[in-house]
């Protein structure tokens, strides 16, 4: 007795795939469409949109391009009518495979906020272990917000795709960044380095590498890496601020107080910056120069505020912007502003806003506030909990860097130098 598979064919009587040999239910030429969207993607470039526009616009019918299409302006803040895309994916998805039905389920979950949004994306890569972009948009990264909450669960996901993907370029970009966040330096490095060998402009390999050099204390040689990196890819890389604030980073450690002001002035103000991505870059990196006493003068922090929406310095949706957005608020001097938010999130019926971000809003708000004592106390208890706010270990470490600086206008200089000794104990490589 044969079997007869059931693959989608349209048009062309021949079966079309995307790059990870996955079925597309659509026309050749819409599949190549899709498989170059598919490819910025993981690149993390710019350009996703136009290609899959133009994929369903040449098949209407096309519920996997719509669903894509939905997720990235969803999700990467694009100019797109989430809302029509996914009604299309759906009114399409019974002309589509079983692993094609199974993502547009979670990307309406997910764009609906519905509940078990994140189990349903979950148990999709179990079903569908090779499905590279739902991979993509499960763990946290430069791109997605990801659908766990710590890092371990993160890391656990990407551990179990190794069978899947071997030695990929893209997945190997991704192993590299966890590897460098569980401090195993070596391996992130050859990992992101294979990786880049294999495929120059792969953003994720590059932006683990970036890590890898700072979290080593190799600023100048990072430095140098970095800013080549930049320049080979700045037209092309989505969210190029963010390498500009890891360039920038290196700055900092360095010293180089003019070189951060040329960095921010040319890379992360509000001309080149907006949204969400100036509350994480931009306005992160204003307050560190701050607090190191790399910034004299007034900073610029009206200009960044400017381009973002008000509402997620009051009701962030999440408690990593919550943390960006309490740092935001200091450099502002904003004490009306921290209240606010601390308020807000106290209120919150999800327990990560109530237990980091009002505790943190409260510490911003006390050291804002001239009380330094105050704001050490909060922030030495919170402390415990910072991975909790999720975001990499570069970005969590402004909380720590914020708790030396409350704790010196304290004139606590036996605890700070206790955490100054525990961070120079940290092992590199």
């Amino acid at each position: 007795m044969s079997v007869t598979l059931s693959l989608p064919v349209r048009a062309s009587g021949r079966p079309q795939y995307d790059l990870y040999d996955l079925p597309l239910s659509t026309t050749p030429a819409a599949a190549e469409l899709f498989r170059d969207a598919q490819l910025r993607l993981l690149r993390v470039q710019s350009g996703v949109v136009s290609p899959l526009q133009r994929a369903v616009a040449l098949d209407p019918g096309f519920a996997l391009g719509h669903a894509l299409l939905a997720l990235v302006g969803q999700d990467l803040d694009l100019p797109i009518d989430t809302v029509t895309h996914m009604r299309a994916a759906l009114g399409s998805v019974d002309r589509a495979s079983a692993r094609e039905r199974s993502f547009v389920g979670a990307v309406s979950a997910r764009i609906r906020g519905a509940d078990g949004q994140q189990s349903r994306l979950l148990r999709h890569l179990a079903e569908h272990p090779r499905d590279a972009v739902a991979l993509n948009m499960a763990v946290p990264t430069i791109t997605f917000a990801g659908a766990v909450e710590v890092p371990e669960q993160a890391w656990a996901l990407v551990e179990a795709a190794r069978p899947v993907f071997g030695s990929d370029w893209w997945f190997g970009g991704l192993l590299a960044f966890v590897r460098q966040e569980q401090g195993r330096f070596d391996e992130a490095d050859d990992l992101a380095v294979g990786a880049l060998a294999a495929e120059p402009a792969a953003g994720h390999a590059a932006h683990a590498l970036a890590h890898v050099f700072y979290e080593t204390g190799r600023h100048g040689d990072g430095l140098r890496w970095i800013d080549g990196w930049i320049g080979d890819n700045r037209r092309t890389t989505f969210q190029p601020s963010h390498y500009s604030w890891h360039a920038a980073l290196h700055e900092l450690a360095l010293g180089d107080e003019t070189a951060v002001r040329r960095r921010y002035v040319s890379e992360l103000g509000p001309s080149n910056v907006q949204g969400v991505r100036a509350l994480i870059d931009s306005a992160s990196l204003l307050w560190r120069a701050r607090i190191a006493d790399s910034w004299h003068g007034e900073l610029p922090i009206d200009d960044v505020l400017s381009v973002v929406d008000e509402q997620l310095l009051v009701a962030p949706p999440t408690p990593f912007v919550g943390m960006h957005s309490a740092i935001a608020l200091a450099a502002r001097q904003d004490a009306t502003g921290l209240r606010l938010l601390g308020r807000h999130a106290a209120l919150d019926p999800r327990p990560d806003h109530r237990d980091l971000v009002a505790p943190f809003a409260a510490a911003m708000s006390a050291l804002v506030g001239g009380r330094a004592d105050r704001a050490a106390g909060l922030l030495r208890r919170l402390m415990p909990d910072v991975a909790r706010f999720g975001g990499s270990k570069a970005q969590r470490e402004v909380v720590e860097q914020t708790l030396l600086y409350a704790l010196v206008e304290a004139r606590q200089m036996r605890v700070a130098g206790r955490l100054v000794q525990h961070t120079l104990d940290r092992p590199r490589r």
